[in-house]
């Protein structure tokens, strides 16, 4: 958390995010433009963004596109308001609101919802975790149940020993412990241009692993606000499990 105060404590970096929120997805050359900022300033304010996890990006042919990420907006009331039982406050409900907002509504070209954590674990236990049954069972409420090869079915069965799967869709790419790319859909969902797709990313960054999902083709804003409620929650929980070995509630989406 002190590298995300003191990344907000100046206001030119508070209105980078302004700026990414307004339009979410932006490469340095726009936010400079927007800004009448240098390249090299927004460079060192964006790596300070990034550094406290409050900016992520995703490259784009020969572009780098600038994301606000709402992972520490999201765990600011999870330590300070949660922890204690109080009810949300206001201000910190309008901010979790606005990120989730603004990371929900790209353009049509672009990931339509991006989410980056960063978890102290190994590639290798981030992805198990991923794909292992009996893992995502744990903290999210479903198993993920394939073989996890390339052109196989998966599905996201409950654990009421129904079968029931309440998303399926097809391993489109495979890198372990990588990438991991799969398309998500509901037993019923049919789309004119095709199922969402579901990517993740896996980096290590020395101790820790930068896991990025990208969600895209979704329906319209009601799904992206739902997507962007249901990956905060889910993709915390996995954090929290694997360096705590602890479980936080779930919401129903997952």
């Amino acid at each position: 958390m002190d590298k995300v105060f003191k990344a907000l404590s100046d206001k030119t970096r508070r209105l980078l995010l302004d700026r990414l929120h307004e339009d979410n997805g932006q490469t340095l050359g726009q936010l400079c433009a927007g800004l009448g900022m240098s390249r090299q300033a927004a460079t060192q304010h964006l790596g300070l963004l990034e550094a406290a996890n409050l900016v992520s990006t995703v490259k784009q042919g020969r572009e780098k596109l600038h994301y606000l990420n709402p992972v520490p907006l999201y765990e600011i009331p999870q330590r300070w308001i949660n922890k204690f039982e109080r009810p949300r406050l206001d201000a910190l409900g309008a901010v979790k609101r606005k990120a989730e907002s603004a990371m929900s509504t790209p353009r049509t070209t672009k990931p339509e919802f991006v989410y980056t954590t960063y978890i102290e674990a190994t590639p290798e236990k981030v992805w198990q975790a991923l794909t292992d049954s009996d893992i995502t069972a744990a903290y999210w409420g479903h198993s993920n149940v394939s073989d996890w090869q390339p052109g196989s079915p998966w599905e996201h069965r409950r654990l009421d020993g129904s079968g029931i799967a309440d998303v399926v869709g097809t391993v489109v790419e495979a890198v372990p412990p990588q990438r991991l790319v799969i398309t998500w859909a509901g037993p019923e969902d049919e789309r004119p241009d095709g199922p969402s797709t579901v990517t993740f990313d896996l980096k290590p960054l020395g101790g820790t692993v930068q896991l990025t999902v990208t969600h895209e083709n979704l329906r319209d804003d009601a799904e992206r606000r739902q997507a962007a409620g249901g990956w905060s929650a889910v993709l915390s929980n996995l954090k929290t499990y694997l360096e705590t070995g602890k479980l936080l509630p779930l919401p129903a989406w997952s």
